[in-house]
C-alpha cells in the first residue's frame, strides 16, 4: 500500500503540489496527469500498480483516468461509505477506483464498497460481488444511450479529438446493437453555478491554523475566500438548488440507460494552462477543461471514464476518454458491463511507458 502524489487538499484537476514532484501523464511528461488523483492514475497507467484508490468530488477519478489513458469509476452516492473516520458532508465526494482493465475496476470496487454504521446516505441496493456479476453476467443488449456533446459547466469549445473519441464510441455502441440519440444539455453553465457554494464552503471549512493560511496555493486561498463570503442561508439555498437541478436533470435523462459524453474538452493539459496566478481564472480554466464530470457528482449516480480513443496532437499521441454516465443510482454493474463490452470490442493499450516528448 503506497501514497501517490496529490494536489493541495485534492482541490484542482491538476496535480502540482507545492511540496513535491508533480504528477504527469506517461503519454507526455510535459502534460498533467489530471487531478486530484493524478499520482494514482500515473502509477496505474505506467504499470507501477494494476489498481489504485482515488476520490472524486467533481471528477477527480475520471479526469486523471482520461489524462492517463486508463479506466476510472466514480460510484453512486452511498455505495462506498466514508466511515468510520469521514462523513458524507454535502454528498459530492465519494471514493472510487482507477485501473487499466474493467475487470480490475470491478475487483477494486468490491474492496471498498459497502455501508458502515452511522452512514447518512443509504447505499443503493446491490447483492454479491461486482466482479462476479461482471464475469458471470451476459453482455448488455439494446441499451438506450443519450449522446451529449454540449459542455455543461462552462461555455467552451471542445477539441476535435475529444469529439472524435465520442464519435468512435457512438460507432462502437451501435455496432454492438445499442441505440444512440443526440440530446441537448439539460441545463446551462449559469445554472451549474448552484454547485459553487457547496464546493467553496467545503474548502473554507478545512481546519487550518492561522499561520497555515499564508502557505496555501492561490486556488485554495481563493476558494476559501469565496466560501467564507456565503451565509448559512446561501448554503441552504445552494443545497436546494443543486437538488432541484439534479432532480430535473435525472427526469430529463430518464428515457436513457446511459449518457455518453467526452471525459474532457481537450487533450491532457500543460500545467501552465490550468494553474494560473489568479484563483478565479484558475477555477474557470478547470471548468472549461472538465465541463461534464462534476454533473455526475451533483446527480449522485455513477460515472466511468473509458480510454477509447488516441490521437496525435502536435506530433505526440495522447489519450482521449469517453464518459459513461448512469441515469439511475446503483447502476455500477451496468456501467462496468458496458465498459467491458467496449474493451472487448476495441481494446486500449494497457501500459504506457513514460514518454518525454
Amino acid at each position: 500500500v503506497g501514497k501517490t502524489t496529490t494536489p493541495e487538499f485534492g482541490m484542482p484537476c491538476y496535480t502540482e503540489p507545492a511540496t513535491g514532484a508533480p504528477a504527469r501523464t506517461p503519454w507526455d511528461l510535459r502534460r498533467t496527469a489530471g487531478g486530484s488523483s493524478g499520482g494514482a492514475a500515473a502509477a496505474v497507467a505506467s504499470g507501477i500498480v494494476p489498481i489504485a484508490h482515488g476520490s472524486d468530488g467533481g471528477g477527480s477519478v475520471r479526469i486523471p483516468a482520461a489524462c492517463c489513458g486508463i479506466v476510472g469509476l466514480k460510484p453512486s452516492r452511498g455505495v462506498v461509505s466514508p466511515g468510520p473516520y469521514g462523513g458524507e458532508g454535502m454528498g459530492l465526494v465519494t471514493d472510487g477506483v482507477l485501473a487499466r482493465e474493467v475487470r480490475d475496476l470491478a475487483a477494486g470496487l468490491d474492496l471498498i464498497a459497502g455501508p458502515r454504521p452511522g452512514d447518512f446516505m443509504p447505499a443503493p441496493a446491490h447483492e454479491g460481488s461486482y466482479l462476479a456479476r461482471l464475469e458471470q453476467g451476459a453482455a448488455p443488449q439494446g441499451l438506450r444511450i443519450g449522446v451529449l456533446r454540449e459542455p455543461l459547466a462552462a461555455d467552451t469549445e471542445v477539441h476535435p479529438a475529444a469529439l472524435a473519441g465520442l464519435e468512435r464510441a457512438v460507432r462502437l455502441l451501435e455496432e454492438l446493437g445499442h441505440s444512440t440519440q443526440e440530446i441537448p444539455a439539460p441545463f446551462t453553465p449559469e445554472q451549474w453555478t448552484a454547485f459553487m457554494p457547496l464546493w467553496t464552503v467545503g474548502a473554507a471549512s478545512i481546519p487550518l491554523e492561522p499561520a497555515q493560511e499564508g502557505q496555501l496555493l492561490e486556488l485554495t486561498r481563493w476558494l476559501r475566500e469565496q466560501g467564507r463570503a456565503y451565509t448559512g442561508v446561501d448554503l441552504a439555498a445552494a443545497f436546494s438548488g443543486v437538488q432541484a437541478l439534479a432532480r430535473g436533470t435525472l427526469e430529463d435523462l430518464a428515457p436513457f440507460d446511459v449518457v455518453l459524453t467526452p471525459s474532457l474538452a481537450a487533450p491532457p493539459a500543460f500545467p501552465e494552462a490550468l494553474q494560473l496566478a489568479d484563483g478565479a481564472d484558475d477555477f474557470a480554466a478547470q471548468c472549461a477543461f472538465t465541463p461534464w464530470t462534476s454533473t455526475w457528482n451533483m446527480l449522485g449516480t455513477a460515472a466511468l471514464s473509458v480510454p477509447l480513443h488516441r490521437e496525435a496532437v502536435d506530433g505526440v499521441e495522447l489519450p482521449f476518454g469517453v464518459q459513461l454516465g448512469a441515469t439511475r443510482p446503483g447502476d455500477e454493474p451496468l456501467l462496468l458491463a458496458l465498459a467491458a463490452q467496449l474493451e472487448a470490442h476495441d481494446p486500449w493499450p494497457l501500459v504506457r511507458t513514460p514518454h518525454a516528448a
